[in-house]
């Protein structure tokens, strides 16, 4: 008589069946997720690849006006020099079809002119419009008739913690190089050469060589949100992008004045440590203050009426604590701002009693040898 399987031989060849189906369908899962992340990586150099060039500077004497500066020693990962000697290497991207295109300050340096090389081949002289040190932008013109491939400057500030980011360059004068990653954090400050911070930088997980500065950062929608500036030297996986909202307010200022406008103070400044009996005072709950050292004359400070030994304690509706926050609040040249001050009744004693009081100022624009 023929033999019947026991059922714990059934129930073997069932859970044998069962595995391997899930493991055939987690299998065409994943393919499908690594070729959907793939396929996004691939489109967004296939649209943004063609808009990537790179940027040779020549060194000074080599028919060249002025060199690149580099970054603040920590951000010597993306520091230029890496090409000729006393020149620079490094990457752009054109955003406009008659030719105008984003790098860095640090690798356009103070030249005039430079070589841009695109991917189809072609070199081509360009030309400095401007450059804005305090946030490590360039604006550069390249000299031609033809329509050129370009990428389109996305919203940065609709980039979320963990979203998918391709960066494109030239690093190491590997031309065209591809690399991704995710957002690792938002609205970091790096300080830029000029010794002032740069506001909202964006840290990613891309890898990121010398010759990256000034390529794109390029979001899965194949905007640009971001122009990549630095790594920190002797670190992985940390790298720092300036995100494109500012890039576009950079570019607007760039274009019509060739220089970046920004407001002044004339002041000399010193932090200021806070008692807890100034602090209760003054309804003032940061720790340090700002006090003024030095005023000069004629300046927007001096004709509002701030003197040298008065301590900031506000700006517009803000409570000052740095003096990076100065840079940070002051609005537009032109723009009325309040001032609340305090103003020491002995001035060997400026934690003591003093007098607090509100002053109307208007911003002038900072001179450009200040």
């Amino acid at each position: 008589a023929p033999q019947t399987p026991s059922s714990r031989h059934v129930w073997m060849q069932a859970a044998g069946l069962t595995r391997r189906l899930l493991v055939g369908q987690s299998h065409r899962l994943s393919t499908a997720a690594l070729d959907a992340y793939s396929r996004t990586v691939v489109d967004t150099v296939r649209t943004v690849g063609p808009a990537t060039v790179a940027i040779q500077v020549l060194p000074t004497g080599a028919g060249q006006r002025g060199r690149a500066p580099s970054l603040p020693p920590q951000f010597g990962g993306l520091s230029p020099g890496e090409g000729v000697p006393g020149g620079s290497q490094g990457s752009g991207v054109i955003i406009t079809p008659d030719g105008y295109l984003l790098s860095n300050a640090h690798v356009v340096g103070s030249a005039s002119e430079m070589s841009v090389s695109l991917t189809d081949g072609r070199t081509i002289r360009g030309t400095t419009v401007g450059r804005d040190v305090a946030t490590d932008l360039a604006l550069v013109r390249l000299q031609t008739q033809s329509n050129l491939p370009y990428a389109t400057l996305g919203d940065s500030d609709e980039l979320c913690v963990g979203q998918l980011v391709v960066a494109i360059g030239n690093p190491l004068g590997f031309a065209s190089t591809v690399s991704a990653g995710v957002v690792s954090a938002k609205g970091r400050t790096l300080r830029g050469k000029d010794g002032r911070l740069i506001e909202g930088i964006i840290q990613t997980d891309v890898a990121l060589n010398p010759g990256n500065s000034g390529g794109p950062l390029v979001d899965s929608a194949s905007r640009v949100v971001g122009v990549n500036t630095a790594i920190i030297a002797g670190a992985q996986n940390l790298s720092f992008s300036v995100p494109s909202n500012t890039a576009k307010w950079v570019v607007s200022e760039l274009l019509a004045r060739g220089y970046v406008r920004r407001s002044y103070l004339g002041l000399g400044c010193q932090l200021f440590p806070a008692t807890r009996f100034f602090q209760r005072a003054h309804r003032f709950d940061a720790p340090v203050a700002v006090q003024a050292v030095t005023v000069v004359p004629g300046g927007p400070a001096a004709r509002a009426g701030i003197r040298p030994g008065d301590i900031l304690i506000g700006l517009g509706e803000a409570q000052l604590s740095s003096i990076d926050e100065i840079h940070r609040l002051l609005p537009i040249p032109g723009t009325h701002i309040a001032v609340r001050i305090v103003r020491p009744a002995d001035p060997r004693n400026p934690n003591g009693e003093g007098s607090a009081s509100t002053l109307a100022l208007k911003t002038e624009e900072r001179p450009q040898e200040a």
